[in-house]
């Protein structure tokens, strides 16, 4: 029996993934729900699991974008799975060695070869124009001559060294980046985007972490007690008391929401992924570090879902990791806002009339004009500073120990 294998769909929205890599071979044997290749939407990277155990023939190429519920496999479940004494794959090498290596003295490789005849009229008028001797350009044409074409592509010599490689390779963008790329592009085409920056002073977290790190490390088994819990809380309370912040223009309307759903950029191996902590405003410091740890293994191991990724009301980007100092983030559509977080250095600052050196951070609130005004916009990120230089006053109601559920 043929089982036609179709694309099954990822979500209501996509409709079309592309085949990103093929996981076994046409003519392969493969078991039921063995993943046969990965395919991309313009989401997430999900694996293709066989439907049934037989001989596989593959009826698209990697790179070809498929409709969801189109044929991408076809598998024999009637063949016997081969018993693997003598697999075909071993005996093509010694069918390799068979020719001589005389063979190639005989039919010569064709190779760039330098002109050795007088290039066609027209492209001796452009060489003449360039300053360029035929004898330094590589010709295309039959005996080696050179064209029009090789001398319209030709360049003239400035005296650089040459011997260096000067390849390049042209890479098909994958169906994710694409659509990232796409929603950037419309993300500041459609968008009244704006950026206001401050500045936090990091010596009261940092105070908090070393005292009870360890002991939060411990508690929580391994769990580490790092900055976006501390940035989370403190993006919640703002939102709380800045919503337009936390609502999306559709149309001629304003949508806003009593929740926090916060989307956190991550770096993964197909590119920008931005998983999404679900109502933020009710989890504690050791919930935002478990759960932004889970989805950022899953970005890592390429198993985050399309699930993992809907919604979403405010983003919070890290390019701190990196070692940026300061950028402007664009809004992730259809939210109205993202905060970017920078490294943190240590810098000299006045304190009371004094210079006191302090490990400090830019960040930045990149802000939809059309929805939030300017009030609304600074009052935010004024917020998120003071809860950040007062995190056990306003995030941690005045006991540390509790909040951190040690």
């Amino acid at each position: 029996m043929i089982l036609e294998m179709k694309v099954p769909s990822p979500g209501e929205s996509i409709k079309e993934v592309e085949i990103a890599t093929w996981l076994v071979k046409d003519g392969d044997y493969v078991e039921k729900d063995q993943a046969i290749a990965e395919v991309d939407s313009d989401k997430a990277t999900l694996e293709l699991p066989a439907e049934a155990s037989g001989i596989i023939t593959l009826k698209a190429e990697e790179g070809d974008a498929v409709a969801v519920g189109a044929v991408v496999c076809h598998i024999d479940t009637a063949a016997a799975k081969p018993s693997g004494a003598a697999p075909v794959a071993e005996a093509k090498p010694a069918a390799v060695e068979a020719p001589k290596a005389e063979a190639p003295k005989t039919a010569p490789v064709a190779e760039k070869t330098y002109a050795t005849q007088a290039p066609s009229p027209a492209a001796r008028k452009i060489l003449d124009e360039k300053n360029i001797q035929p004898s330094d350009i590589v010709g295309t044409g039959k005996g080696g001559r050179i064209t029009k074409e090789d001398a319209v592509n030709a360049t003239a010599s400035m005296g650089t060294p040459t011997g260096g490689s000067r390849g390049s390779e042209k890479t098909k963008l994958s169906m994710l980046r694409r659509k990232v790329a796409e929603r950037l592009v419309a993300a500041k085409n459609e968008t009244a985007m704006l950026t206001t920056f401050n500045e936090v002073n990091m010596t009261p977290i940092n105070m908090i972490r070393n005292e009870y790190k360890d002991a939060f490390k411990a508690k929580h088994g391994g769990l580490g007690l790092g900055y976006m819990s501390f940035f989370t809380k403190a993006v919640t309370r703002a939102l709380a008391l800045f919503p337009d912040v936390n609502s999306m223009i559709d149309g001629d309307y304003k949508t806003s929401y009593d929740f926090c759903d916060i989307s956190i950029a991550v770096s993964g191996p197909k590119g920008l992924m931005v998983p999404v902590v679900r109502n933020a405003e009710l989890l504690t410091f050791r919930d935002v570090e478990a759960e932004i740890k889970r989805l950022a293994i899953k970005s890592r191991d390429g198993q985050i879902t399309v699930d993992d990724m809907t919604g979403g009301t405010f983003t919070i980007t890290n390019g701190g990791v990196f070692g940026s100092m300061l950028s402007t983030p664009i809004i992730n559509p259809p939210q109205s806002g993202i905060l970017g977080m920078h490294n943190i250095i240590e810098r000299p600052i006045a304190v009371n009339g004094k210079v006191e050196i302090h490990p400090m951070m830019y960040v930045a609130l990149s802000y939809d004009h059309r929805i939030i005004d300017g009030r609304e916009s600074v009052g935010f990120l004024v917020a998120v500073k003071e809860a950040l230089e007062n995190p056990l006053e306003l995030l941690m109601n005045g006991d540390a120990k509790k909040a951190l559920e040690l």
